[in-house]
């Protein structure tokens, strides 16, 4: 009788054991995703709100003159959007300042102390491959030449990678250096790097992409060439 208890019980602490399991799992492939991917689309609808309503620096403040020093952005706050036609043509996401847990839960981050978008300097975001709506999922399939667009509402940005995705350790952070190292660049100029984890799973190392500033336009121009085929 006690061994026959002790089986059951065995048994259905199991049958729960896996149950959570089960549920855990679903939670970290659909829920976050689902969660993320409103957060994602609400960033976006307010990027899109402030835009319309006149050219506003990231902060929420007048535009600075050509003179002025160059705003830091509002930590936590999102301030550009971005477009990478490899990963489909419905791809865009919202880029916020720092890369914290939480801003990454919203979007894409930009390291802080790097670059402005479009600044002389390296323009340095993560993002997640997996979870909270799988932004960089598709990472590895960036190849060379591939267009990466960013708006920051008066002014696309279009940058062409310039590599395929090298696999380093997250002790790394040459990788986000003005000219970073082994990314083929010798002097200054206008950088963007690109960062998530590897392997697809797992985090125990990054998965890096280098792209140089290819052109701008004013956004009264329409959507770039690159957006639009």
């Amino acid at each position: 009788m006690t061994v026959r208890w002790i089986v059951r019980t065995a048994s259905e602490i199991c049958l729960t054991v896996g149950t959570l399991i089960v549920l855990f799992v679903v939670y970290l492939l659909y829920w976050t995703g689902v969660r993320a991917d409103s957060a994602m689309d609400g960033e976006i609808g307010r990027l899109q709100d402030q835009w319309s309503t006149g050219p506003v620096a990231a902060a929420g403040t007048p535009a600075p003159t050509p003179t002025a020093p160059p705003r830091r952005y509002a930590p936590g706050a999102s301030f550009a959007v971005m477009y990478i036609p490899r990963f489909g043509p419905d791809w865009a996401k919202p880029v916020l300042e720092g890369t914290g847990t939480d801003v990454l839960q919203r979007g894409l981050g930009h390291y802080d102390g790097t670059a402005r978008l479009g600044a002389t300097g390296n323009f340095a975001v993560a993002g997640h491959r997996r979870t909270y709506g799988d932004p960089f999922k598709d990472f590895p399939q960036l190849r060379p030449g591939d267009a990466v667009v960013l708006t920051d509402g008066t002014t696309w940005f279009t940058y062409r990678i310039d590599n395929h995705p090298y696999t380093t350790l997250p002790t790394d952070i040459g990788v986000i250096d003005p000219v970073p190292r082994k990314s083929g660049f010798t002097g200054s100029g206008r950088y963007l790097t690109l960062t998530t984890c590897e392997p697809e799973w797992g985090h125990s190392h990054r998965l890096i992409a280098w792209a140089h500033l290819d052109s701008t336009q004013s956004v009264t121009q329409g959507r770039p060439s690159a957006l639009t085929g």
